[in-house]
């Protein structure tokens, strides 16, 4: 799991990395998203969509953030212990909140980030409206999620019969950059795809499977491999989005 480009998240075990991973490798779509956006000591961040609190960890331990650990599906309690072990209980508070309920005040965070999540709940033209909201003027919001080069409808033959209708959420980084700037209420800083976002996706898949039990999750990870290797890097990879509160 050693990544020559993410020095970074090269610091984690890599079995801890591999039990708080809800998609491909966090830690590195992290890395990569914070290319294009910086978070200065003490600032304020909502990690949205969070998961295990992995990434929320890592922001407070790599950049001395003050982090709220957000996520809908994981219990807060867990992540509490998660983030204790850590020795990071602080700097990190986890929540448990539907992202269109979020028990936030206006205007309170620095930047709000979004890894491997944000296309769950964020693809919603109102969003963009609502979301912005709980930054302060001058505030960031930076996303890195799935995204495919075209529309959904336009799925390549060869990759149907491992294509999951899911994936229908997956956006070019052209769509995420018209589908804010249409709001008016933040200018888009940086909308590119992460670089060999693809392979480091196949390469975590691949480093995954072997471990993996007989069953469902086995063979959807199998699946999606099949998937990235036929596609290789031609309509699928990572979409990273960063803009701006006026």
């Amino acid at each position: 799991m050693q990544h020559p480009h993410y020095p970074r998240s090269n610091r984690y075990d890599p079995a801890w990395v591999e039990a708080h991973q809800m998609g491909p490798n966090a830690l590195w779509l992290l890395e990569a998203l914070l290319e294009r956006v910086s978070i200065e000591p003490a600032q304020r961040v909502l990690d949205l969509g969070c998961g295990k609190a992995m990434t929320s960890i890592v922001l407070a331990k790599e950049f001395d953030a003050r982090v709220w650990a957000c996520d809908y599906w994981i219990d807060p309690s867990d992540n509490a212990r998660r983030i204790d072990e850590a020795h990071v209980g602080d700097r990190v508070f986890p929540v448990k909140s539907e992202a269109h309920a979020l028990p936030f005040a206006h205007g309170f965070f620095d930047l709000i980030l979004s890894v491997d999540a944000y296309h769950y709940f964020g693809t919603d033209d109102l969003y963009i409206g609502y979301i912005s909201q709980f930054l302060r003027p001058g505030g960031r919001l930076g996303i890195v999620s799935p995204s495919f080069a075209g529309d959904a409808g336009a799925v390549p033959d060869e990759l149907r019969p491992y294509w999951d209708w899911e994936f229908c959420s997956f956006h070019s980084p052209e769509w995420w950059r018209a589908h804010w700037e249409k709001s008016g209420r933040v200018a888009v800083e940086c909308a590119d795809a992460v670089p060999d976002g693809w392979s480091d996706w196949l390469r975590w898949c691949e480093q995954v499977l072997p471990a993996l039990p007989a069953g469902e999750r086995r063979d959807a990870y199998a699946r999606e491999i099949e998937l990235l290797r036929r596609d290789a890097g031609e309509t699928l990879g990572f979409a990273r989005v960063v803009a701006r509160t006026s």
